[in-house]
């Protein structure tokens, strides 16, 4: 049990069943991007057969604590960008200059709120470059818990015994800024959501 960060294919994103599908976030989101002269967002890929190191699926576990996260985004960002980088419950391929938050349940609240993976990029890009976050270490495919093991696992400590910086002071808040940046990248390469499941 936990709480992941996951890729939604097609199927389940369009799906209208309440309880297996986001089929109504999915039309909410369409009517609100409507409502700002957007187009909808219908290109939403498959979902993809396993292939382990595919780079296809993405699924990473949020096991350390986020304290140290949440200090550095507090002290690295603008007041109110913490706030955009952590509250969402949906992340979209779409550039959206706002939150757009949606009277839909959502996996652990009463509402869904959907955050545009540009801005996520933006903000977490920020903070790698911040803290000096070895990104040619890190895994790109998290399609397998790859980023969360690299961390837990002892590959996280060996790096930054070998190169230390600032990501090194504070492993767990490393591994939050690297879980941020790659989920809005696969986001945005794959064209595909991302949701805590």
């Amino acid at each position: 049990m936990g709480i992941y960060l996951v890729s939604v294919g097609a199927r389940e994103w369009f799906d209208a069943d309440e309880e297996e599908g986001m089929g109504a976030v999915a039309a909410g989101l369409d009517e609100e991007l409507r409502r700002r002269g957007l187009p909808p967002y219908r290109s939403v890929p498959e979902e993809p057969e396993f292939v382990r190191g595919s780079g296809t699926r993405f699924e990473e576990k949020l096991v350390p604590p986020m304290e140290g996260f949440l200090r550095l985004a507090q002290d690295r960002l603008a007041p109110s960008e913490p706030e955009s980088l952590l509250d969402w419950s949906v992340l979209v391929p779409v550039p959206l200059d706002v939150e757009i938050e949606l009277p839909v349940e959502s996996s652990y609240s009463d509402t869904t709120v959907i955050a545009g993976a540009p801005r996520i990029l933006d903000l977490a890009g920020r903070l790698a470059e911040a803290v000096r976050l070895p990104l040619d270490e890190i895994p790109e495919a998290c399609d397998n818990l790859d980023l969360t093991m690299w961390f837990l696992d002892g590959e996280a400590k060996r790096v930054a015994e070998a190169r230390p910086g600032p990501w090194a002071e504070n492993l767990d808040a490393a591994f939050y800024v690297a879980l941020y940046l790659r989920a809005a990248q696969h986001s945005l390469r794959r064209g595909c959501p991302i949701v805590y499941s």
